[in-house]
């Protein structure tokens, strides 16, 4: 086990109705905020109104920004920029998904400098400072809500883009499972997809003796097995809602990283389609995720073998480990496949082949390499996409 520090400090406010909570919340940090979100769903909803209610009852003014698309742009993080200087604004609460949170989050960062907040997400330079943030989640998925990263796509050369930092941790995340409730099916499936790509790219790790969080990786991974199709079946099922929303933020939330090196490249690789092709992020990692394991496999094939047993329950078969190694990989595929996901680039509607184009993009031209379960150059990510064709 890798030595560690953990210290999250997202206070999570869980159950129904927690909503309402929501103004006496960010009054604690500032009486003018940017209220951040996507769509007219929220208003349709009336989450809108409930959280503008709570916000007028705590006395506190707000500016408004809508429009946040999924695999969320930086020219709208630019409009939020700006609008948090000129109208000196000191909070912002994102009501939303991952997309929502991920753009508050780079607004955070860019509304306290001079320069431009891209440079971050190119590598130039680490944020010092930042708005607080809050949230009122919307869409179990991307683990946002109390997790150190945003990822932002440049609608310049189409680049999608990440920042990680301690500063842009929500001071508080609300968590109603009732919201999720009139969520299409397929972006329930995406958010499954999704967290369980959070779990596995901390499960697969060179480190050793990480027993402990390999029991809680695996557990969470069954959990969202179990869940994802009650929530599918019966969507206002609250109590198999409550698991699964609850899941999605301890997936993400660095507790399960504790001691261990996690890999992260199908990620990466995912990054570029989605950047290019704008396709949802989960349904993406569905499609790059058996490649990838199916590219790696034996460089460790014990800890596969014990992923497959444990989480997929497949047959321990000592004779032929490696059969049961690709039995897990096939089981998660069907789980893909039953909750409504594709694991084919042609499943995602990609017709074009860009994948030189994706590997290039992905490894900087062959100058990194990404990933830390194997290392994979420009060659090895384009191996893996053609896998997944």
């Amino acid at each position: 086990m890798e030595n560690f520090e953990f210290c999250n400090p997202t206070k999570i406010i869980f159950g129904r109705g927690t909503e309402e909570k929501a103004g006496a919340e960010v009054a604690a940090y500032s009486q003018k905020i940017l209220l951040h979100f996507g769509g007219g769903s929220i208003k349709a909803s009336g989450l809108y109104d409930r959280v503008t209610a709570s916000l007028k009852k705590a006395g506190v003014d707000w500016v408004e920004l809508g429009g946040v698309q999924p695999n969320p742009r930086l020219s709208l993080v630019y409009e939020g920029i700006k609008l948090c200087k000129e109208h000196q604004l000191g909070f912002i609460l994102a009501v939303g998904g991952g997309s929502v949170i991920d753009s508050a989050k780079a607004i955070a960062m860019g509304a306290v400098i001079d320069g431009d907040i891209w440079d971050f997400y190119l590598g130039k330079g680490v944020p010092t400072e930042a708005l607080p943030i809050g949230t009122v989640l919307t869409i179990p998925a991307a683990g946002s809500e109390a997790s150190t990263g945003t990822v932002i796509t440049n609608e310049a050369g189409w680049l999608k883009r990440a920042v990680n930092s301690d500063l842009i941790y929500p001071r508080f995340s609300i968590l109603n499972p009732e919201l999720a409730f009139s969520l299409p099916k397929f972006q329930v499936a995406c958010g499954v997809a999704d967290i369980m790509a959070h779990l596995m790219e901390r499960y697969f790790t060179n480190v050793s003796h990480v027993a402990f969080t390999d029991r809680l990786l695996e557990a969470t991974m069954k959990t969202l097995i179990d869940q994802g199709p009650l929530v599918l079946s019966n969507p206002q099922d609250y109590d198999a809602w409550a698991e699964l929303m609850w899941a999605g933020t301890i997936a993400h939330n660095n507790l399960l990283n504790t001691g261990r090196i996690g890999d992260w490249a199908s990620h990466d690789i995912e990054h570029e389609i989605s950047g290019i092709y704008d396709v949802a992020h989960g349904a993406g990692l569905a499609v790059v995720f058996p490649a990838w394991m199916k590219y790696v496999l034996k460089h460790d094939l014990n800890r596969f073998v014990q992923w497959s047993v444990r989480v997929w329950n497949v047959e321990m078969d000592v004779f032929n480990p490696e059969a049961v190694a690709r039995s897990g990989i096939q089981k998660m595929e069907s789980f893909f496949h039953s909750i409504g996901l594709g694991t084919k680039l042609a499943d995602l509607g990609i017709k074009d082949n860009r994948i030189d184009e994706m590997a290039d993009k992905c490894t900087g031209g062959d100058t990194r390499t990404v990933g830390n379960f194997v290392k994979l150059d420009r060659e090895a990510v384009r191996e893996i996409l053609l896998l997944a064709e």
